[in-house]
This record gives structure tokens, C-alpha cells and sequence, in this order.
């Protein structure tokens, strides 16, 4: 038993089970409660075997529990000296309230720690080899939420538009609409786009399109949320990549 309670925020990877830190298992370890999204992997788990699990999510818009509930679930169990786990998806402090769940337990005098997990942002489309950043192509990149709190698009997205960075869209497959009608009015209507949907899992599918065809290819292929947008001349690398291993497979053959 914890002299005092303890809450510890876990990033838990973007879905790949294998993609999650040794630091995490071992907090999921110790864990006498375990408070889970509905984007992390449940085969995670099975590191915390006697901890009480409780799904606090939210599926297609309908939340088990509202944020204010978690809060006061994570303070009422601290407060009776239990290790708290709050398991998010990807990294709990890129657009994940990690950071806004530890304030609230620190203010009850429970002890918080944070367990940075791989951003969605980064590895799905790593993933599926498109990089951030390539020399030649790319100096930089944005990571912005497609959904503002107020269920607006971010204004961030305009000013990206203007850049020659990578742009990474979390949140973002109800306004890809507007979100490419801001990009074509930059003159990028054939900027490379990939959509990629629950990236890192069995269940992944990708959609490779520009600004200006990327909308039919999504209705083509029904991709939809969870979901990453990446747009930006880095997304050729993938297409490069393919078709050399094309090349070299079809000239193994006629050896």
C-alpha cells in the first residue's frame, strides 16, 4: 500500500501492442487501477492482472464517462492510496488531457508521474513509410488537431497551409472538406496526401491521393475516423520505396 495516492499517465503507443514502452509496462505493472481509452490496445492489459480496469472512452461520440468523472474517479481512488494508471493512446500530452488530468489529482495532494508513449503523429505514418522530415523536401512539420473543443476547424490549419512543412492532421477526417479547400486555395491542389486509418493495428488501411483527389479516394476506399491526414511532398517516399521494391522483385524473376 502507497503511503499516499499515485497517479501515473501512460502514453500507450498508437495501437501496435509491441509499441509501447518498457517504463509503461512496468507502471501497468504496479497498478492497482487501471482507467483506459478506447483507442488504446486491451491486449495491454494483461500487464496489469489485478489491477481494476475501467473503460472511461469514448466510442462513436458516446462517452462512458465525461472528463469530469475521471477526475473525480482518479482522486477518490488516490485518496484511498491506490497507484492510478491513466492509459492513453499514442502520447498522453499531444492533444491527449494528460496534462490537464494531472493538475486536477496534484491539487488533492496525489502524487502524479507522466510515461511518454509514441505519438500517433509520428509512427502511423512511419508506419507506412512516410517520414515527417526528408532532406530536400521537408525542414519542418505540424501537428495540429483537425477539431477544436469548440467541434471548429483550428485556424492553425490555414497558417499551415501557407508553409512548405509536413502537415499532420489528428481529429481530422469530419472537416477534410474544408481542410482541402484550404490547401487548394494556397495552389497545392497536387501536393501529395495519405490518409491513414487505425494506423499500427491489423485493421490499418491507407488512402494515397493529392489535395485535389484525396476526398473521392477517402469515400473510394471508406476511410474514415480513427484517422491520420499527412500532406506534404514526403508522402512520394512511400511511392518511391514501393517501387523499387517492385523493380528489384520483377528483376529477381527474369533472373
Amino acid at each position: 500500500m502507497l503511503k499516499k495516492g499515485k497517479l501515473t499517465v501512460v502514453g500507450a503507443g498508437p495501437g501496435d501492442a509491441e509499441l509501447i514502452t518498457l517504463k509503461a509496462i512496468k507502471a501497468l505493472q504496479s497498478a492497482d487501477v487501471v482507467l483506459y481509452d478506447a483507442l488504446i490496445n486491451t491486449e495491454l492489459l494483461n500487464y496489469a492482472p489485478n489491477a481494476e480496469k475501467i473503460f472511461v472512452g469514448k466510442r462513436k461520440g458516446c462517452y462512458s464517462y465525461q472528463q469530469e468523472q475521471i477526475n473525480e474517479l482518479i482522486v477518490q481512488r488516490g485518496q484511498l492510496r491506490k497507484h492510478v494508471v491513466r492509459l492513453k493512446g499514442g502520447d498522453s500530452f499531444v492533444f491527449g488531457r494528460g496534462a490537464e488530468e494531472m493538475q486536477y489529482a496534484a491539487e488533492y495532494g496525489i502524487d502524479v508521474a507522466v510515461v511518454p508513449g509514441i505519438s500517433s503523429s509520428l509512427s502511423v505514418p512511419a508506419n507506412q513509410h512516410i517520414p515527417v522530415t526528408k532532406r530536400g523536401f521537408s525542414e519542418s512539420f505540424w501537428v495540429i488537431t483537425g477539431t477544436t473543443k469548440e467541434h471548429k476547424l483550428s485556424n492553425d490549419i490555414a497558417l499551415a497551409a501557407k508553409s512548405s512543412a509536413t502537415i499532420v492532421i489528428l481529429m481530422g477526417m469530419s472537416k477534410l472538406h474544408e481542410i482541402m479547400t484550404l490547401f487548394k486555395g494556397e495552389g497545392k491542389s497536387e501536393t501529395p496526401v495519405a490518409i491513414i486509418q487505425e494506423g499500427t493495428t491489423e485493421r490499418e488501411k491507407i488512402g494515397i491521393g493529392t489535395v485535389a483527389s484525396i476526398e473521392s479516394k477517402a469515400r473510394e476506399q471508406q476511410l474514415s475516423n480513427p484517422a491520420i491526414i499527412v500532406i506534404g511532398e514526403v508522402v512520394h517516399h512511400r511511392t518511391e520505396l514501393l517501387n523499387l521494391k517492385k523493380k528489384h522483385e520483377q528483376e529477381a524473376i527474369l533472373v
